[in-house]
């Protein structure tokens, strides 16, 4: 009886779900019909007839094009959900993307200038900022984060450093808030000093999705006044993979522009299903996203109460060790090292039972909780995570600070030139005081330690080959080994 009456429950919830959510109901009305495609995607949603695994798979997906709406779009259904999200995010521009935060940020950089201009940009920035920046010819101008000296983690970009670059008139500011850590910018002091200037803010909000929405939690960046906010719905929200939102106000955007780089840089077959994911987590926000966020919240407080109690030493991020609204409550971030531990080592026995972590460095491991998670998510964590803890509890070692957060780059040339210079490999140890051709970053956060154009120096090189022996993951290295690096002739 139980069991019936939480499925009629589930049956009513998504039923007023989907009443609201035009792109969720068009798929659903899609999976319900008869039909007979004789369109893309050649699946049909009927692989199943040629192997089970594969129908698994792929018979969920959806196109957009003859799928939720006709191939011409006749019914306007993206449209309309479009608008929706730019409603409740109160902006005058929104579009959905299939190509996650990377495809959003790339489109709205493309829109901002032209080649040879400069941008001010947070050097916390997502690989898809650097990249971006090559493919539009913008020079960055980086900004380093101030770092807590309590915790040792990146508090953000403050309001002199951006002040630093103002007479290099960059053409807009582009920030990641929050952090990979949860950590914000002081957002209002940063937007009220650029807009003085008239120069755009763009945030880069990938795991800022569920802000605004409850009172316990930061407002968005919209609400601040900012100018653009794109943000992952695949991260902190329960969105398809690669679901992302960007949203804009037109003040001091030119949104025709954005519209043409969107368009330009998107695929020409959006997922269905990824799209009626954007759009029914818009409408589960709008209707019940404050009760779930503050059940979140409460998960959460309740979990890390429970772990903390074992130590007498803090092992958490809390908001209490930030000024105002400059931490995300529903971050998990333990302090490994603050236990004498290694997080890579936490990471690893969390894995032998079966727990899988969002990121560990030696000495943070991040915990992504979402909407989806239950009290007894969070009763199983607990469970495993505090003897293994004790198990690997050492001697405490001062907070460090990671590598991701701490360098300052050198600029040998700029990032597009390099990226299409001639190259060739270094060994590790000649390498030091070349230029490097690549990108390379510790994986997750994704944060560069190197962009293309700039100088590896003797402290990226030994920070590098320390993080990959403690089993850090290193990205997009040419040489992922790093016994060499691509260097520029």
């Amino acid at each position: 009886m139980q069991r019936a009456d939480q499925s009629e429950v589930t049956l009513n919830l998504m039923s007023e779900l989907r009443a609201s959510a035009p792109l969720l109901d068009a798929y659903l009305s899609y999976m319900e019909s008869e039909r007979t495609p004789f369109t893309i995607p050649g699946h049909k949603q009927r692989a199943s007839r040629l192997d089970a695994g594969l129908g698994a798979v792929v018979d969920s997906d959806v196109p957009l094009y003859g799928g939720l709406d006709e191939v011409k779009l006749t019914n306007q259904v993206l449209r309309t959900a479009e608008e929706l999200a730019a409603r409740l995010w109160g902006a005058d521009y929104a579009r959905f993307s299939t190509g996650g935060s990377t495809h959003a940020n790339q489109a709205i950089i493309l829109a901002l200038g032209k080649p040879g201009e400069k941008i001010a940009v947070s050097r916390t920035a997502h690989r898809s900022v650097l990249s971006a920046l090559v493919l539009a010819g913008l020079e960055p101008l980086w900004l380093s984060p101030e770092i807590n000296d309590a915790t040792g983690v990146p508090t953000g970009i403050s309001l002199a450093e951006f002040k630093k670059v103002i007479d290099q008139k960059p053409i807009a500011l582009l920030l990641t808030e929050p952090g990979y850590l949860g950590t914000l910018s002081d957002l209002p002091a940063l937007i009220k000093e650029a807009h003085a200037h008239k120069i755009p803010v763009v945030i880069d909000a990938a795991w800022g999705g569920h802000f605004g929405f409850h009172e316990n939690l930061p407002h968005h960046c919209l609400q601040l006044g900012a100018d653009a906010l794109i943000t992952s719905v695949h991260k902190a929200l329960p969105g398809y993979s690669a679901s992302a939102l960007l949203l804009a106000q037109g003040k001091y955007l030119n949104l025709d522009r954005i519209e043409q780089s969107f368009e330009t840089t998107h695929t020409t077959s959006p997922s269905g299903a990824t799209l009626a994911s954007i759009d029914g987590v818009r409408a589960l926000l709008e209707t019940r996203g404050d009760a779930l966020l503050g059940d979140l919240l409460t998960h959460i407080t309740i979990f890390k109460a429970r772990v903390q109690a074992e130590f007498d030493i803090p092992i958490f991020l809390n908001p209490s060790d930030f000024e105002g609204e400059r931490f995300d409550p529903a971050k998990v971030v333990l302090r490994a090292n603050q236990l004498g531990a290694s997080g890579v080592e936490i990471e690893q026995a969390l894995g032998q039972v079966g727990i899988r972590v969002e990121m560990a460095d030696r000495d943070t491991v991040v915990f992504l909780a979402t909407l989806a998670d239950g009290e007894s998510d969070f009763d199983r964590l607990t469970n495993m995570l505090i003897p293994i803890l004790k198990s690997q509890q050492k001697a405490v070692r001062p907070s460090a600070t990671a590598l991701s957060w701490s360098v300052v780059p050198t600029r040998g040339i700029s990032m597009r030139d390099a990226y299409f210079a001639q190259t060739e490999m270094a060994p590790a140890d000649k390498a030091v005081g070349r230029i490097s051709a690549d990108l390379i970053a510790p994986y997750p956060p994704g944060v560069a330690v190197v962009a293309p154009g700039e100088v590896l120096t003797q402290q990226i090189v030994d920070g590098l080959a320390t993080s990959k022996a403690a089993g850090v993951r290193i990205a997009y290295a040419t040489d992922s080994t790093l016994t060499t690096y691509r260097v520029v002739k």
